[in-house]
């Protein structure tokens, strides 16, 4: 197995659903707890949406969190177990399904917001999902992702995209295995929404309290107009 690809972090995350949820529901990764988690929710609400897909959801916390102030939430994610243990805690509708399978036709509604939750770590699924984003939303909908500051993620090594190993750096002994994930450059995602058929509305860097540095960077991104792959009105309302 390559030790930097998509098939590597797949095996990794499934080596690992039991612990991430865990970690998770107890919020014990305090950028999360004290940042991130609220940034992406209100990104989401402020555009006031009827449904909302989260692909690559995880345990489906997120879906969970929308699940009383969105009417219709559905989550995807390629690891069966975590999407096993998303259904067993409810909150919305949860399917088993690759970013290449989600390109290919795999989940046929349209929603108002598509999110990618700090879920975008390869490289070549990355750039077919994107791609595939226009036809998973509704007319006037936004994709939105929030994913690592590459300034803050890029540590010592050279500022240009370029497979990264992983690590567990401060989690339990427990975690195994991690996951390589590939870094992009701040002006390389801007390039990869707009080769991908995209507009950007806002970036914005939500500020750790404590490091008083970017915990994350958003991006919130509508298609352009005319594009080929957005569902006209009338086709979402058959």
């Amino acid at each position: 197995m390559d030790p930097f690809s998509d098939e590597k972090i797949f095996d990794s995350w499934s080596k690992n659903a039991p612990q991430w949820s865990e970690v998770v529901r107890k919020g014990k990764i305090e950028s999360r707890r004290l940042v991130t988690n609220n940034a992406i929710v209100e990104a989401i609400l402020k555009r006031s949406p009827q449904s909302v897909l989260d692909v690559g959801c995880g345990e489906g916390w997120l879906v969970r969190e929308l699940a009383d102030k969105v009417a219709h939430v559905s989550g995807a994610d390629v690891i069966p177990g975590l999407i096993e243990r998303a259904q067993d805690a409810g909150g919305g509708s949860f399917y088993v399904a690759s970013y290449d399978e989600i390109a290919k036709g795999a989940l046929d509604s349209l929603s108002d917001v598509v999110v990618c939750n700090f879920s975008l770590l390869g490289k070549e699924s990355v750039e077919t999902l994107f791609k595939a984003v226009p036809s998973l939303l509704a007319p006037n909908g936004a994709f939105i992702v929030q994913t690592l500051h590459p300034m803050v993620s890029c540590g010592d090594s050279p500022y240009q995209d370029g497979w990264r190993e992983g690590s567990w750096d401060g989690f339990s002994p427990d975690f195994t295995d991690p996951a390589p994930w590939y870094f992009r450059t701040l002006g390389s995602w801007v390039t990869l929404f707009l080769n991908s058929g995209f507009r950007l509305l806002e970036i914005s860097e939500p500020i750790h309290p404590k490091t008083h540095m970017p915990a994350s960077v958003i991006f919130i991104a509508e298609t352009t107009p005319n594009n080929p792959l957005q569902p006209t009105a009338d086709a979402s309302a058959e």
